[in-house]
């Protein structure tokens, strides 16, 4: 995919290798990249190698159950594992603030009272009854959540908005691994986008993508770190000719009611894989 092999050379090329504290290791960092990938054909599943398509729907479906918990999740995937406790707790569960975001709202009498908010419903009902609304945010970003947090939510909000008869997706990411992340970020969000689209009666249109520190992992020769460099595999997809996308097909099934089986992945053909170490 021609938008990530220019996010990628960006980085490269415009960056600058910071240290970072807290894992270890350092990254060629950019400040402020943003792209557009247009959904209204394929899906933009990368083919420079190759993506874990189930692990990308199962958290989606994670996402969307609501759960603060990974113990269901760790069933397919352990993606998630690095930052769970032992019982499967997460403190920043991206899905649970999509569905139940802990809103503090004053009563009659003054009081502050919490009262839990499903943001995705408020999307779709906005979107059937006042789909020129510029109000569709979702947020997963909660101050207090954040300050306590082992990983702080990365891809923190984002921005449905309807042009004609399409449905578009802004995501704002704060800290963004070019080569793990944002692969994962662009296939979630383009599954996403096209789910709510279908809900509602519109056709899929651009996934737009804000990355504010914008990162390749990048361990300098005898820092001891070197099995999470992720500069030479990148690379590599850059000598890789990008391949024809494929497609995605979705049941037509309200949103609660979707399952894994209710996706369809259409000619997928990727290179090789690439292994990349998560810097945790």
């Amino acid at each position: 995919m021609k938008e990530y092999l220019d996010l990628v050379k960006l980085v490269m090329d415009k960056g600058e290798y910071k240290h970072n504290e807290r894992t270890g290791v350092g990254t060629i960092s950019y400040f402020g990249a943003s792209y557009k990938v247009d959904l209204s054909k394929k899906y933009p599943l990368l083919t420079t190698k190759k993506v874990n398509f189930n692990a990308v729907i199962y958290e989606l479906l994670w996402y969307l159950s609501g759960e603060d918990h990974i113990r269901n999740l760790r069933k397919h995937t352990k993606i998630w594992d690095a930052w769970a406790d032992d019982d499967g707790n997460l403190e920043t569960a991206y899905g649970y603030f999509w569905r139940k975001f802990p809103s503090a709202q004053k009563d009659s009498a003054g009081n502050w009272q919490v009262k839990e908010i499903d943001q995705i419903q408020y999307v779709i009902d906005t979107l059937k009854n006042d789909p020129s609304s510029r109000r569709m945010v979702v947020t997963a970003w909660e101050p207090g959540n954040a300050t306590v947090s082992k990983l702080p939510p990365c891809h923190y909000t984002y921005v449905f908005n309807v042009q004609k008869d399409r449905l578009n997706c802004h995501l704002t990411q704060r800290s963004a691994d070019i080569a793990l992340g944002v692969p994962f970020n662009i296939a979630c969000y383009a599954a996403l986008t096209k789910i709510m689209a279908q809900e509602t009666g519109f056709k899929p249109g651009q996934f737009s993508h804000t990355l504010v520190d914008a990162h390749i992992y990048h361990a300098k020769p005898g820092s001891g770190m070197e099995e999470y460099d992720h500069l030479e595999g990148l690379k590599m997809q850059l000598e890789r000719a990008p391949r024809e996308l494929p497609t995605l097909e979705i049941a037509q099934k309200p949103i609660n009611e979707l399952k894994f089986e209710d996706f369809q992945l259409k000619d997928y053909n990727p290179h090789e894989p690439i292994r990349f170490k998560v810097a945790v």
